[in-house]
């Protein structure tokens, strides 16, 4: 990166953090108790994650993942994006300039796509702290970090506070969508005017109605990651809702939900669901949209519970009836000691 650019950023980051503290207004403590530049950069850290091949993720998410994460406590608990670390057997964690700790997968909360790991040993970084992601609004200013420095640091904007319907079986309620897009998305800090922390990145996509085509980046709010640490610190794991799923990944076409691939050996796949099948109907009821068909499958009882789908298939309409599964035993988890 060229050096005045280095510079600017370097003041942007430094003007933001002062006029937080400043903010808190008579708060000479809160203060004191700002983060520095150099300590919210520390607590960014890179990850890098090996998956087993007979993992169910390992060829469509590979099995060498590589991005960043968040320190949230003093024991060297890691906030990062679910997918890196997702069915992985080995993960390391790099610090600053180059110390690498290995560290363990303690978590991976399927509803909000967040992933949590534990170092092996004191990170000696002080951890960031969580901002409010509810306050967040369209046109505030953030700033976008991953691991590497303020070498990787950009100023960006966000556009935008909507649901986010995933063809994977996935729907996030008020994500928050930046532009412009930063390349190394995954596991992405979005910080705050006082360094606090807002979200994780997740995807790169499409941003319309801005005048012409951007890139941008959708955040998971840091919000929807507060319960799941507080699971963790009282009972030492994350518990998951056992949402029924189906195995099938959707797009939204004319008339219904495609289906563009299913599952090996899910539980659509075991029913006779095949891709290029169109979703009409599920138990009755018409489709819908991504989020009207996953909040219909979520509504009808916990995984386990059978489902019929109407189905257009060769211009011919059929029904199946699929056996849901809790996506977690489909997954293949490495063995722990």
């Amino acid at each position: 990166m060229h050096a005045r650019r280095r510079v600017r950023i370097g003041r942007l980051v430094a003007a933001l953090l002062a006029a937080a503290a400043l903010a808190a207004g008579a708060a000479t403590t809160r203060a004191a108790e700002a983060p520095s530049l150099g300590e919210v950069v520390q607590a960014i850290v890179a990850i890098e994650s090996h998956v087993a091949e007979e993992a169910r993720t390992a060829a469509t998410l590979g099995q060498m993942r590589a991005g960043s994460g968040v320190v949230v406590d003093e024991q060297g608990l890691v906030l990062t994006i679910g997918y890196l670390i997702l069915e992985a057997d080995e993960v390391t964690i790099t610090v600053g300039e180059g110390r690498q700790v290995p560290a363990r997968v303690v978590g991976y909360d399927s509803d909000t796509g967040f992933g949590l790991l534990r170092a092996a040993e004191p990170l000696e970084v002080r951890p960031i702290a969580l901002g409010d992601s509810a306050g967040v609004s369209a046109r505030d200013p953030v700033l976008v970090l991953t691991a590497g420095g303020m070498e990787t640091a950009m100023p960006a904007l966000v556009v935008a506070r909507h649901n986010f319907a995933g063809y994977w079986e996935y729907l996030l309620d008020d994500a928050i969508v930046t532009v412009p897009s930063h390349p190394n998305y995954g596991g992405a800090a979005l910080l705050g005017q006082g360094g606090e922390l807002l979200g994780i990145g997740s995807l790169a996509m499409g941003v319309p109605g801005l005048g012409r085509p951007l890139r941008g980046n959708l955040f998971v709010p840091i919000d929807a990651a507060k319960p799941l640490l507080a699971q963790l610190r009282d009972e030492g794991r994350i518990h998951h809702v056992s949402r029924p799923w189906l195995g099938v990944y959707l797009q939204e076409a004319e008339g219904g939900l495609n289906v563009t691939r299913v599952a090996e050996e899910g539980p659509a796949e075991t029913a006779g669901v095949v891709a290029g099948d169109v979703i009409v109907g599920i138990d009755g009821l018409a489709a819908g949209s991504l989020p009207e068909f996953y909040r219909t499958l979520w509504g009808r009882g916990d995984a386990g519970v059978s489902v019929r789908l109407a189905l257009l298939r060769d211009d011919q309409v059929l029904e199946l009836t699929v056996g849901t599964r809790d996506r977690y035993t489909w997954l293949r988890f490495p063995a722990r000691d």
